[in-house]
């Protein structure tokens, strides 16, 4: 048998996972910055509570991996973090508003695997729920450009809403019952060709004439202000004009909290149907990532529905693909770390008093590994060059008689001497 991990899966090897930690770390960090505090759900949920109509929708159930318990009761795993998040907030209705949290987790989904697309992946959520205030979008907007500004990567973010598009299907005349389809049909737009999109439209029924409209209507372009006062023009619902307004709102914060990279994009639809106003996506302006490595939007009344009460929850929140971002990072920058020490000891015939120096340096905090293997000198510095520990220390007799040995730099080859009884500086030796 030909040993394999489960297609669209990965394996992460230290060098790997290093990175990815450093990633997590810093999303946490921004997450944090804005008063957002961290939670955690089961990795499967009751399959009742994924198929609710009120959460994921039809088309992200086909991507769901299902399966039962001893008991016979249908479980699935979770292919999402909003979806857990509203079943907590719904079980615990008593919780202080706003309620702020994020979520670093793995979900899951049974899709077609392309580039930068797997089945077990990573999301980085950060909600706010009870807020109706547009400030609230603005902030989870803010948030992103901060993520990414910390990352180092150029982004631009696109907006658009929920409100806004079913207006302009009622001003197109398509029937209420076909919107979602539609809307679906259109979110394929980034993925395929504009004549594909127009023939599954024709194919589900819309008139020629209508299809035409729905590329007028979503095509339109210019600059922010001029784009919400054309499709001003075209909306006369009521419905309609409030997804302007909300959009024209969320222009307005944008502005107080400095963000310059935000597009009013007609044609964004965010395939999942809990979504009830502005919805955001997050595009690289350049790398080899094309697809998207970040969105979310407001579903106010998700949380409410599926807690089976009339309360209104209204929240707001974004989901960064983990993956996706690794996957760009390792292609700008590979440090190839395959250890997460920062010093390596070699040992000269005197292990244990090694091991009590080591001990010594690790209660400073620092990450410290030693030679295991007996093996020499040579051996023992070619191996932590390649494993890139960034400084090495020999530790012999002559070392342990002078209780002072040579902390070497392996980038610059640079050694510095550090007494035993001076140990404490090493803190700022490695920095």
């Amino acid at each position: 048998m030909e040993l394999m991990q489960a297609k669209g899966t990965r394996d992460f090897l230290p060098e790997k996972q290093i990175e990815k930690q450093k990633l997590i770390e810093k999303i946490k960090k921004v997450f944090e910055l804005y008063g957002y505090s961290p939670m955690e759900t089961p990795v499967f949920e009751r399959f009742d509570v994924l198929s609710s109509k009120y959460a994921g929708g039809k088309e992200i159930l086909k991507e769901t991996f299902s399966f039962e318990d001893q008991g016979k009761r249908k479980l699935g795993l979770k292919y999402d973090l909003t979806v857990p998040m509203a079943r907590v907030i719904a079980m615990n209705p008593a919780l202080r508003m706003p309620f702020k949290r994020y979520q670093i987790e793995r979900v899951f989904r049974d899709g077609p695997i392309t580039t930068a697309r797997y089945r077990e992946f990573y999301q980085c959520d950060a909600d706010v729920v009870g807020s109706k205030s547009m400030q609230a979008d603005s902030e989870i907007i803010k948030i992103a450009e901060r993520v990414f500004k910390e990352l180092g990567l150029e982004i631009e973010i696109r907006v658009n809403n929920r409100k806004l598009l079913n207006g302009l299907m009622q001003e197109i005349g398509i029937e209420e019952e076909k919107t979602e389809s539609v809307l679906l049909a259109i979110d394929k737009l980034d993925k395929t060709e504009k004549k594909e999109v127009e023939k599954e439209l024709k194919e589900k029924g819309i008139e020629e004439r209508k299809v035409k409209k729905i590329f007028e209507l979503i095509e339109v372009k210019g600059k922010n202000q001029e784009v919400l006062e054309k499709l001003g023009k075209k909306v006369v619902s009521e419905e309609g004009k409030k997804g302007i307004e909300e959009l024209k709102e969320i222009l307005k914060y944008a502005k107080s909290y400095g963000i310059d990279n935000l597009y009013i994009t007609p044609n964004l639809v965010r395939g999942l149907s809990y979504y009830t106003g502005p919805i955001f996506e997050v595009l690289l302006r350049k790398g080899k990532v094309k697809s998207s490595v970040g969105g979310g939007g407001r579903y106010d009344k998700m949380i409410g529905l599926i807690a089976g009460k009339e309360k209104e929850f209204p929240a707001t929140g974004i989901s960064f693909g983990l993956d996706r971002i690794l996957d760009e990072l390792s292609e700008k920058e590979k440090t190839g770390r395959k250890t997460v020490s920062q010093i390596f000891v070699v040992p000269i015939n005197c292990s244990e008093k090694a091991i009590e120096l080591v001990e010594e340096i690790r209660s400073l905090g620092i990450k410290t590994e030693m030679d295991l293997m007996n093996r020499s000198i040579s051996k023992n510095l070619d191996f932590s060059s390649k494993q890139k520990t960034p400084f090495v220390i020999v530790l012999g007799e002559k070392e342990l008689k002078a209780k002072e040995f040579s902390l070497k730099n392996m980038d610059s080859g640079k050694e510095t001497k550090v007494k035993f009884s001076e140990l404490e500086k090493m803190k700022e030796l490695i920095k």
